[in-house]
């Protein structure tokens, strides 16, 4: 399966409990941190949930 690296942009500070625990599900931690994730549709469609915080790029 296709990997993609998700980055975080923006801080999780005021955001809501479904944003920060997305966020923590992937992995993010810090602004600027980066994972690598398979691009399985679960993925996805969390990727999609917080694409205003995020970049993502293919691996």
């Amino acid at each position: 399966m296709e990997k993609i690296k998700i980055t975080q942009l923006r801080s999780i500070i005021d955001r809501p409990r479904r944003q920060k625990d997305t966020m923590k599900a992937l992995g993010l931690k810090r602004i600027n941190h980066s994972v690598e994730q398979e691009a399985s549709p679960q993925i996805l469609g969390m990727v999609n949930k917080i694409k205003h915080l995020v970049k993502v790029e293919e691996a």
